[in-house]
């Protein structure tokens, strides 16, 4: 069951692209066709496609006319600053958010120290 507030083509990038950073999907190495992976995850086709798109715009992955898509060769550190910068325009976007609703600092860090004892 889904769960998540992000459209599925968005957890599908999300995921692969912190595999990839973390390692886990090695530089060079096959992804699985776009209709496979539709198959195995029971979704539509245009779903995963639109997930492959988006990594190969974000350079996290490269298609290979006739051969398919493959982790990117490029540099991971370059990539994880790129993540890392889209981030902090992303808490930025949070914090103007929440200041509109007079939400302080300290109630913002309550949150985000939730949050992260959550992921441990």
């Amino acid at each position: 069951m889904n769960t998540s507030d992000l459209p599925i083509y968005q957890q599908i990038r999300n995921q692969v692209a912190e595999q990839i950073l973390q390692g886990q999907l090695q530089e060079g190495s096959q992804l699985p066709s776009i209709r496979a992976l539709a198959r195995e995850l029971s979704i539509s086709v245009i779903t995963t496609k639109r997930a492959y798109e988006e990594l190969e715009k974000d350079e996290f992955i490269d298609s290979v006319p006739g051969k398919g898509f493959f982790v990117s060769l490029r540099d991971k550190n370059a990539m994880r600053k790129k993540q890392l910068a889209e981030l902090q325009t992303q808490l930025e976007q949070v914090v103007k958010e929440s200041q509109k609703y007079d939400m302080t600092l300290e109630q913002m860090i309550s949150l985000i120290k939730k949050w992260y004892r959550e992921e441990e």
